[in-house]
């Protein structure tokens, strides 16, 4: 395998994609990702430990592994929070699963892309912030989020044999929470044949009061079949998904899942060109039934609501070399998404006697080509530039309310809404521009400046464009950002257009490593809301929220990141080393430099990691600052600094591997910067108006897991 390794590798895992890494963020300096002397003309990606076998103690949400990355996350369901990027989440970050680009089918963005594949299963990962090249994927201004659990691995047999495998369990006190995975291979030199699965079931975790945080309970399971064959300059891949999420609490929305089923199937093929060059075509399809309403007695109702999406697509794409220091990326894809969007009725109630529409027939539709030159310029400099073009096409059928007569004596305004709607012609036709300019210039051995600059671009997607319901109840089924408000499409929102700036510095010594980077985002047409309306089902002024329609407006986010990694002693007591990170980040519309929503304050962190022999242990202090800088326009709470103290201890003896560690170790009571807020707590008890969601208390876990 290693002398084919070269080409069996994704196209596109070039220095172009190392580059774009450490100029677009502040990289973990972990010791294992620094570079030595003699990969210096490799910047460094941050990455998941690249193989399976060094990963297979992780169990749990594929946001484990991201947050020791630089990824934030907007907390939602116990699998499903949504990543954030230099201030920005949901799809203006670009997340693919074994490449493929997976669509959250959901009013809410219960099922967003990372939802469908666990930590145990992940290979290798890639964060690519702000400036990402156009290789990487289009339809975002953010980045892009790259996961693999497709790694086959092959033996030295002629007959398939038993290759690999592991077996992992892990508890967590704070939340009950059961967590299971495994892995498992038989391979020859030609053929291999892998599975993968995980399985975690949780109860609603405790706050640092001692109190349960309501409706943050579920249940989960991924499956993976892959069968993969090659040959001396080629190799196939066949990957078939499976996941069943019964229920997921969803405590910072008005609606819970209570099922998830979906199938997914993906066929790749690799070829080595001649003089190097490589040749990749996927094909990818995603199917999932969705629906939402109640199934606890922490958050009760009745209302159901069912969602069918399909992601069919195809990458076909090249690696040319063009002489000894230069090489041409190209590519052509195709992304086509369709979305069915229905609440059926619910008899003897005002939710009645239609089934309400919401999306009939939904698509989007994306076209893409691109290429991509990479230099060396000299010994010292290193340059790359990439040009993409996307047509982006949306439309969706005739819509329909609960009833088309008045309410209670009052005028219907989904039924007026779903008549004009359906009455204006509803597709609408985009096209997308991306540019990235990239530059590396080695100031020594040791020392490495970066520059980027990209304009990107991001097309509304179906919920912003084409919800169109206006009455309170159809509102506050929308959105995604667990603010308790309601939110109104607008079928006339523009691309959201991007245009970054971004420098970074890194040294890498015998004992200090150290990576700084700044950047600058400033979007046209950026989606915002303005408000509407406003309602209030309580009789006191804390229960007021706001209707919202989604509409264009200009925003600037900035930021800078700071990590340092200093080894201070290596003795006969093992290697003692320093860590620290410093994040802060600023988002603010053009006029009147408004705040933007869910912007996290200044972060930091320092821990104290040591290691002797296959004995590691780190100590950790996490500090988060005051957030006062909030956006009025969804009534964002503001909440106060925190720090939290965690311990974390591992042990490996031959092929076991087990981990314990205390989260939170002083049960701190703290409110999550970006967790919105608790509607499950404001149903179960109005009076107090809306409180930001708590953080986890005191944590004991232990993991372990066996390699065979």
């Amino acid at each position: 395998m290693a002398a084919n390794s070269a080409y069996l590798s994704h196209p596109f895992k070039t220095s172009v994609i190392s580059s774009s890494l450490a100029i677009a963020m502040g990289l973990s300096l972990a010791p294992q990702a620094m570079a030595d002397d003699s990969e210096l003309a490799n910047i460094e990606r941050l990455e998941v430990h690249g193989q399976q076998t060094e990963n297979r103690n992780t169990l749990g949400s594929a946001e484990n592994l991201l947050k020791g990355q630089g990824v934030d996350f907007s907390e939602a369901g116990g699998v499903s929070a949504l990543p954030i990027l230099n201030g920005m989440m949901g799809d203006r970050i670009k997340v693919l699963v074994d490449g493929a680009d997976i669509t959250a089918s959901c009013a809410n963005q219960m099922n967003p892309p990372l939802s469908y594949i666990s930590a145990n299963q992940v290979t290798t990962a890639e964060v690519i912030a702000g400036v990402s090249p156009v290789s990487a994927g289009g339809d975002n201004i953010a980045g892009v989020i790259k996961v693999s659990s497709l790694n086959p691995k092959f033996g030295e047999s002629d007959s398939i044999k038993w290759n690999s495998g592991d077996i992992s369990t892990g508890y967590r006190s704070v939340s009950d929470t059961l967590l299971l995975g495994t892995n498992a291979t038989v391979a020859s030199k030609n053929i291999s044949l892998s599975y993968q699965g995980a399985y975690e079931d949780a109860n609603s975790y405790k706050d640092g009061n001692g109190d349960k945080v309501i409706d943050t309970l579920y249940r989960a399971q991924n499956h993976a079949l892959t069968a993969a064959w090659r040959d001396e300059t080629q190799q196939v891949a066949i990957k078939l998904t499976h996941q069943n999420i019964p229920f997921q609490g969803f405590a910072n929305q008005y609606m819970d899942m209570t099922d998830n089923k979906s199938y997914g199937a993906l066929a790749r093929y690799q070829l080595k060109l001649d003089d190097d060059g490589e040749f990749s075509a996927q094909f990818n399809w995603h199917g999932v039934k969705h629906e939402m309403g109640f199934f606890t007695p922490e958050k009760t109702g009745k209302m159901p609501m069912n969602t069918e999406g399909d992601d069919y697509s195809y990458q076909l794409h090249w690696r040319l070399p063009m002489g000894d220091d230069s090489t041409l990326l190209v590519g052509q894809e195709f992304y086509s998404y369709h979305l069915d969007d229905v609440w059926p009725a619910v008899p003897g109630t005002m939710m009645a006697p239609n089934d309400y529409i919401n999306i009939n027939d939904g698509e989007r539709r994306r076209a893409a080509v691109y290429g991509e030159w990479q230099q060396d310029l000299s010994p010292s400099w290193w340059l790359s530039a990439g040009v993409r073009f996307e047509y982006v096409t949306t439309n969706t059928g005739e819509v329909q309310a609960y009833s088309d007569m008045p309410m209670m004596g009052m005028p219907n305004m989904d039924a007026a809404a779903a008549q004009a709607f359906n009455e204006m012609d509803r597709e609408r036709n985009d096209d997308l521009i991306d540019a990235t300019l990239l530059a590396r210039y080695q100031l020594s051995a040791n020392q490495q400046l970066e520059f980027g600059l990209a304009r990107k671009n991001r097309a509304p997607n179906l919920y912003e464009r084409y919800s169109w319901g206006r009455g309170t109840m159809a509102t506050t089924m929308i959105g995604w950002y667990g603010d308790g408000n309601g939110y109104v499409g607008n079928p006339d929102l523009k691309p959201e257009t991007a245009h970054t700036l971004s420098a970074a510095y890194k040294y890498n010594g015998d004992s200090w490593q150290v990576s700084t980077t700044a950047w600058y985002t400033a979007v046209t047409d950026y989606i915002d809301a303005e408000v509407i309306g406003s309602f209030n089902r309580t009789s006191s002024a804390d229960g007021k929220r706001n209707i919202l329609q989604f509409t264009n407006l200009d925003a600037n986010l900035y930021g800078a990141r700071f990590n340092a990694l200093y080894q201070f002693a290596e003795t006969s007591t093992g290697k003692w080393q320093v860590l620290g990170k410093v994040n802060v980040t600023r988002g603010e519309r053009d006029e009147g430099n408004e705040p933007l929503y869910q912007i996290k304050p200044l972060q930091t962190e320092l821990a104290l990691q040591h290691q002797l022999g296959n004995w590691e242990n780190s100590l950790s202090w996490q500090w988060v600052a005051t957030k006062d800088r909030v956006d009025d326009r969804r009534l964002e709470n503001e909440t106060d600094s925190y720090s939290l103290l965690n311990l974390n201890s591992s042990m490996k003896w031959q092929d076991l591997t087990v981990t314990f560690a205390v989260n939170n170790l002083f049960d701190s009571y703290y409110e999550l910067p970006l967790g919105g807020v608790s509607v499950a707590e404001f149903k179960a008890d109005n009076t107090n108006g809306f409180n930001q969601i708590a953080g986890a208390g005191r944590s004991f876990e232990l993991s372990a897991s066996y390699a065979f």
